[in-house]
């Protein structure tokens, strides 16, 4: 098995809503997309969003899990433009859980939650910078 992520997907309680949410963000969703499921194109990852009661039938999981099993993250250029992302996503109506703090390790992380209470990261990685492409240069 190849070392990668083809798709992400979260479920959410309305399609519709954390489409919009997303897309106040300035990302562009799939022409792929329907009412029942909507991609992103994250630039050789897909990012989904579901229907948590689809999502849940599908997988045959009946405990549902609750946000906050899982974060992503957003790792930014710059450590101004940490602070710059997370009013970009205040205005979008996410839900800020922590404001950036410098980190002990010399990174400069924040942290918001989605519509639905999904926790995202906003991170500059002064170890990991952000290429031209946005992957992260990481050593092997």
């Amino acid at each position: 098995m190849e070392q990668r992520i083809s798709l992400v997907t979260l479920g959410v309680a309305d399609v519709a809503a954390s489409r919009a949410f997303y897309e106040r963000l300035g990302w562009k969703a799939s022409s792929a997309s329907m009412d029942e499921v909507v991609f992103f194109d994250m630039g050789g990852m897909i990012f989904g969003l579901y229907g948590q009661s689809d999502l849940s039938k599908d997988t045959g999981l009946t405990n549902t899990p609750t946000p906050g099993c899982t974060t992503l993250a957003y790792n930014t250029r710059s450590r101004e433009e940490v602070d710059h992302f997370m009013g970009v996503v205040e205005e979008a109506g996410a839900t800020t859980l922590k404001p950036p703090v410098d980190m002990s390790w010399g990174g400069y992380v924040g942290y918001f939650a989605d519509p639905d209470g999904h926790p995202w990261e906003i991170s500059w990685v002064p170890h990991f910078p952000v290429l031209e492409d946005g992957s992260l240069d990481i050593p092997a």
